[in-house]
């Protein structure tokens, strides 16, 4: 069984970031930009949408009069650009325009951005504006690409995607929606730490974006008594390091301090940096650049253990086969 919880936006990967200063790109059939300070600030399209925020949708699917376009929701992977799928590359060289997170399409390869008509990037927050404008351009008669890093159907926009073009009075099969899948952060960073995901795993994300963190706090409580791998996306960030303490406290209450936790900070990128500890160890690496927003971790089972400097989490075949 695979459960995610706590579903944010665009932290997919556990690779987003609090801050980021890059300004959003001129769209060339497209609404103008919101401003790095607001993201949420309504905008102006030029391909049929009249203003829009991050709170209200701004046009529907009748101020459109081109034959709608394609919408395809791409999965970057864990960062690198070898980590992308063949499908990914594929469909990203296919489309005529991108539109992303700016962190998310600098990992884009180059050959594939500078062959696109256009680039569309917000900075963070900003997932709502740049959600509808894929939609937008999809429905003024292009193909477009919506991109995040790791897989678009964990904590990321295929989903909000899916609710947009519905709230506008449109359909998937209208604008051809597609999805491309990605390797998720707890695949990525599980194969930098061994064999930790082998039985049961449950991802919660300690963002509170989204989700207030009384929620995401009952939903730690009635996973880490049960006996999953937990991956935890999103673990800290200087503006909630409340967060994951709360979190260490929480496990800690239903599991042994001896619990091998693998941490993998940046997965995929180059500061990339992998750590395996006992669970009454990991609150203190809160205060190290280990933890981050690109962070990933892996809390073992009580059957979890460490051989070799390898996190393995047994599935069941000792039980059943002599080797």
């Amino acid at each position: 069984m695979s459960t995610d919880t706590t579903p944010d936006t665009d932290t997919s990967t556990g690779t987003s970031t609090d801050t980021d200063t890059d300004a959003s790109t001129e769209s060339k059939c497209g609404a103008s930009t919101p401003d790095t300070a607001d993201a949420g600030a309504s905008t102006e399209s030029k391909c049929g949408a009249s203003s829009t925020d991050e709170k209200e949708v701004g046009s529907t699917v009748e101020d459109f009069d081109a034959e709608p376009g394609r919408l395809v929701a791409v999965g970057l992977g864990p960062g690198q650009p070898e980590g992308m799928t063949q499908r990914a590359q594929t469909a990203l060289g296919e489309v005529e325009h991108i539109v992303g997170y700016t962190t998310y399409i600098d990992l884009i390869p180059d050959e594939i951005t500078e062959d696109a008509d256009d680039i569309y990037s917000t900075p963070m927050c900003g997932e709502v504006s740049r959600t509808e404008e894929a939609i937008d351009r999809a429905l003024a008669g292009n193909d477009v690409g919506i991109v995040g890093s790791g897989d678009p159907n964990v904590y990321a926009l295929a989903g909000l995607a899916l609710e947009i073009l519905e709230s506008k009075g449109g359909t998937a099969s209208m604008v051809d929606f597609e999805v491309v899948p990605g390797v998720p952060a707890a695949q990525s960073c599980a194969a930098r730490l061994g064999a930790p995901l082998v039985n049961d795993t449950v991802s919660i994300s300690l963002s509170d974006h989204l989700t207030p963190m009384p929620e995401i706090e009952s939903r730690l409580h009635a996973v880490a008594g049960e006996g999953f791998t937990i991956a935890i996306y999103n673990p800290w960030s200087r503006k909630r390091r409340e967060n994951f303490q709360k979190c260490c406290e929480i496990l800690l209450n239903h599991r042994d301090p001896e619990t091998p936790v693998g941490v993998v900070h940046g997965a995929g990128r180059e500061d990339e940096a992998t750590e395996i500890v006992e669970l009454g160890d990991l609150e203190e690496l809160g205060e190290t650049d280990l933890i981050d927003m690109t962070t990933t971790i892996l809390v073992g089972t009580g059957d979890t253990y460490v051989w070799d400097d390898r996190m393995v989490t047994p599935r069941g075949y000792e039980s059943k086969y002599d080797y």
